[in-house]
């Protein structure tokens, strides 16, 4: 590997384990002490001064980003001492669960993994001195599911991690307590790990009426799709209905599992992904993780094939039965089958299939977020457009109830950083304008103040939009679908200032 690439990668060490499929670093953590930090920024620093750009023009301009990116947000915003979400990431261990390789390699991978729990802690603690009180409070969830499957008889190695993650929910839970309430990053901060993210100028004001705007045509789309379906009742009158029709907590995977096999016919069909080959399983999503209703994990660019996963999480069978009933709203007839396009195909999975065949390392191993969730959540109403469910108005309806919370996302990440939102108010937005209930709403909310880059999925989908209008009225004629998909994917997950790159590929170095 490049040495820039490699410093990079040391830098981002869950993500290139999990999502890159780089298994060297099985069994290790991220130093993400601030010593750490400082030394891995200039390790980067020095590679980068030494090795010199890469020969590809836009595999240069893709790790550069990554690279001011880092420098960003660890140099100049200190996001590993206000962040424990990066910490946590460290930390998990579903990453062995999937069958990458033999079962005996996972299990001595994760057994030096969790060995180094207490070296991770050390580091974390050594570095979150400025998490703010809504941030710890939204993240004791997950906190405590990186601990769900460990055995405090499970030996030695299994005791001492139980003692450090006490350490590690201990300080989150005082500064839940104590901390500072105000979770705002600040307009400034926003704008600057946002724009060196995806390499370009971020103007939150201009976004945020971006957001607007897509707010106003989606409430549109669902409005009419309503009113296809019943002329005479409005939104309001209809959704509790829709959402409460859902499979039972026992059918919800064979549900999922019906529209993956549907969802990738459908995308072959209409050839709107340029791959949509290997094996997608469909279950419950490991113990660390089922705070997430559905989520991929896919077959990851770097590693041997192996199925991926598309995790459906059904309720647990002991919660009150309210909470039980919300959950599963989730999995309506009406929104499940856009979560699945979502995840699977034309969505994350064919995406992941399309990774493992991007032409270089760097197109496969670095992905930006952006634009792997802007893939995603475009390509839902890309499927609407093409006719996927055509007689059956419900979808339209699910797939602008799902638009609608995520650009209520990118509306309440702009307000809740720069201040122009309290969490009430942010939480209120989601009620008002995604049609959450209030205990759905606040948890969008709190997610917010420590994800603040949480509004990628529209920003990302919006950005993608703006580049095929590009490319329509570049190749005229010659445009169709399959192929600007296909040549999207081919630059793997890109920084969206690169986009134009798949409308007018760069040529070679000088």
């Amino acid at each position: 590997m490049d040495e820039r690439l490699r410093a990079v990668c040391d830098l981002m060490v869950p993500q290139a384990r999990e999502m890159s499929g780089l298994h060297e670093y099985d069994g290790q953590v991220q130093d993400l002490s601030p010593q750490g930090v400082r030394a891995g920024l200039a390790a980067m620093a020095r590679a980068a001064r030494s090795a010199g750009p890469l020969q590809d023009p836009h595999d240069e301009a893709h790790l550069a980003v990554f690279e001011e990116s880092l420098r960003v947000q660890y140099g100049e915003l200190e996001l590993h001492r206000r962040d424990p979400y990066p910490h946590l990431s460290n930390l998990e261990l579903a990453c062995y669960d999937r069958e990458y390789a033999p079962r005996a390699d996972r299990r001595k991978a994760r057994k030096a993994h969790l060995a180094r729990w207490p070296d991770a802690v050390d580091a974390a603690l050594a570095s979150l001195d400025r998490v703010r009180a809504p941030v710890a409070e939204a993240l004791l969830g997950p906190v405590l599911g990186l601990a769900a499957d460990l055995d405090p008889d499970g030996g030695k190695v299994e005791r001492s991690a139980l003692r450090a993650h006490a350490r590690l929910e201990g300080h989150l839970r005082h500064v839940a307590e104590h901390g500072d309430p105000d979770p705002r990053l600040g307009g400034r901060a926003l704008a600057a790990l946002m724009g060196a993210q995806e390499g370009l100028r971020v103007d939150l004001t201009e976004l945020a009426g971006q957001a607007d705007k897509e707010r106003v045509r989606l409430t549109e789309l669902l409005t009419d799709a309503c009113r296809v379906l019943d002329p005479g009742r409005g939104v309001d009158e209809l959704l509790p209905g829709l959402l409460a029709d859902h499979p039972g907590a026992d059918g919800v995977i064979a549900e999922a599992a019906r529209l993956t096999e549907e969802a990738v016919e459908f995308t072959r069909e209409r050839g709107l992904a340029p791959y949509v080959d290997g094996e997608c399983l469909v279950g419950p999503a490991p113990a660390s993780r089922r705070w997430a209703m559905a989520m991929m994990t896919w077959s990851a660019p770097a590693e041997a094939d192996a199925p991926s996963w598309y995790h459906v999480t059904p309720p647990e069978p002991d919660w009150p039965a309210d909470e039980r009933e919300e959950w599963l709203t989730v999995f309506s007839r009406t929104s499940l089958p856009s979560i699945t396009l979502h995840e699977v195909a034309p969505g994350h999975f064919a995406h992941g299939r399309a990774l493992r065949r991007a032409p270089s390392p760097v197109r496969r191993l670095l992905h930006s977020l952006s634009f792997a969730e802007g893939w995603a959540h475009y390509v839902e109403e890309v499927c609407l457009d093409e006719g996927f469910r055509a007689r059956d108005p419900r979808f339209a309806i699910g797939v602008a109830l799902e638009a609608l919370v995520r650009v209520t996302r990118l509306t309440c990440a702009i307000g809740l950083h720069t201040g122009a939102l309290s969490l009430e108010e942010a939480a209120r937005y989601f009620v008002r304008d995604a049609h959450l209930s209030p205990a759905a709403a606040a948890a969008e909310a709190r997610r917010g103040t420590f994800d603040a880059g949480y509004g990628r999925y529209t920003w990302g989908k919006l950005e993608i939009l703006r580049t095929r209008a590009r490319a329509q009225r570049a190749w005229g004629a010659e445009f169709t679908l399959p192929r600007f998909h296909a040549a999207l994917l081919h630059l793997g997950s890109p920084p969206l200032g690169l986009l134009d790159a798949a409308v007018h590929p760069p040529g070679p170095a000088a």
